[in-house]
């Protein structure tokens, strides 16, 4: 047997092999805090549970789904970005169903680059940006997050020769794995430079309801002219705690929409009507149960950077995503490092940054989808360990 040389470039995905560590530890006995995954720990809404129990047992809802979504579905999700963005989508022609954004992200980069293209991604990001680009034997063109610059990549650094074989740019705010935030004036200038530069701007919008203190994220598509250069994708994964639903929608240019439908209409057979259903009532339905579950997260945000800023370091609670961003202490020389350390002192699992990309290196994310008493606990057992700072 001789699979295809293209997977020699493709490392094991980053949280598999974070599973492996945690399973080796929780084998010897130990109880692992689990900070690393960021899969919601908060229950789905009872309306929308009611609901998809509703739907499985209507016998509507067997049978082969529409490819691209269904009408009641798609009609939603415009309703909603209307609501929540005041941006106008046509049903039709600018949304289409996804199997969780995950698998829609990593599809664009099938529809749309052929062997020897660039992408632009950012760097660190979300594993799958990079692994999808491989995938096609495409050239994943990193473009590094700085901590002084805001974690917002410098497009005008970008050389002139990737630029003429680049086809897509990729943004993600609220990010992963950075929590950082875009403000108005840079997503109108990744608009403008993706029109300029011929590119798809694809904007990774999966956090936009994980926000704190006020803040209200932005959708790239609340740019004028924005749907004509750029495609969102989204999911209600963390939005209604739906991670085992897999559903999310891509929205925005037609033409990008149409082209990933092709390679979506050959490849999968659609959602479970049952769960578009539910994922309709999750839309359309009562929204409060946002904002109590970021009052949860807000919470726990903060009894994480208190805690760490007690053992040295000096974080800012960050505005939006359940991600916390931390430089590794001083003593580590990479992040890899500093992690399985404090696995092994502490049973604490965090993620090394050097999994999101090389300008990864030297900082470390939390997840905060664990209780308040795990989060802090976790402190308590870096404190023990004299796992600081300093």
């Amino acid at each position: 047997m001789r699979k295809a040389k293209r997977l020699d470039n493709i490392p094991p995905y980053l949280f598999a092999r974070i599973d492996k560590a945690k399973t080796a530890i929780i084998k010897s006995g130990a109880d692992v805090i689990d900070l690393g995954v960021g899969d919601p720990d908060l229950p789905t809404p009872p309306h929308i549970v009611q609901a998809l129990h509703k739907a499985i047992d209507d016998p509507k809802t067997l049978g082969y789904p529409p490819y691209e979504g269904t009408t009641a579905f798609k009609e939603a999700v415009a309703a909603w970005y209307k609501k929540r963005f005041d941006v106008d989508l046509d049903p039709k022609s600018e949304v289409l169903s996804l199997i969780g954004s995950k698998e829609g992200i990593a599809h664009v980069f099938t529809a749309m680059l052929d062997p020897g293209d660039y992408s632009l991604i950012p760097d660190p990001c979300y594993p799958v940006y990079k692994m999808a680009t491989l995938l096609v034997d495409g050239i994943p063109y990193s473009l590094p997050l700085l901590e002084e610059n805001g974690f917002l990549p410098d497009l005008k650094a970008i050389d002139e020769k990737v630029l003429k074989k680049a086809k897509l740019l990729f943004i993600n705010y609220p990010g992963n794995p950075t929590g950082a935030v875009a403000h108005k004036g840079f997503l109108e200038y990744a608009v403008a430079f993706s029109r300029e530069h011929d590119l798809l701007l694809c904007s990774d919008l999966a956090y936009s309801e994980v926000a704190y203190d006020g803040y209200k994220p932005m959708s790239v598509l609340e740019v004028p002219g924005a749907r004509d250069v750029a495609i969102e994708f989204h999911s209600l994964s963390k939005t209604y705690n739906m991670t085992a639903h897999r559903i999310g929608m891509a929205v925005g240019s037609a033409q990008a929409i149409a082209a990933l439908s092709v390679v979506k209409t050959n490849i999968d057979s659609g959602i479970y009507k049952a769960i578009q259903a539910a994922a309709v009532t999750a839309l359309l339905g009562p929204q409060d149960s946002i904002a109590e579950q970021n009052a949860v997260y807000a919470r726990r945000r903060d009894v994480a950077v208190e805690g760490l800023n007690s053992l040295g370091w000096k974080l800012e609670a960050p505005k939006a995503s359940f991600y916390i961003w931390a430089r590794i202490p001083r003593i580590y020389s990479t992040s890899s490092i500093f992690c399985q350390e404090l696995l092994e002192k502490s049973h604490v699992l965090v993620v090394p940054g050097n999994g999101y990309g090389q300008a990864g290196e030297g900082y470390f994310r939390i997840s905060i989808t664990s209780p308040e008493n795990r989060i802090s606990e976790a402190i308590d057992r870096m404190k023990k360990a004299r796992m600081t700072f300093e």
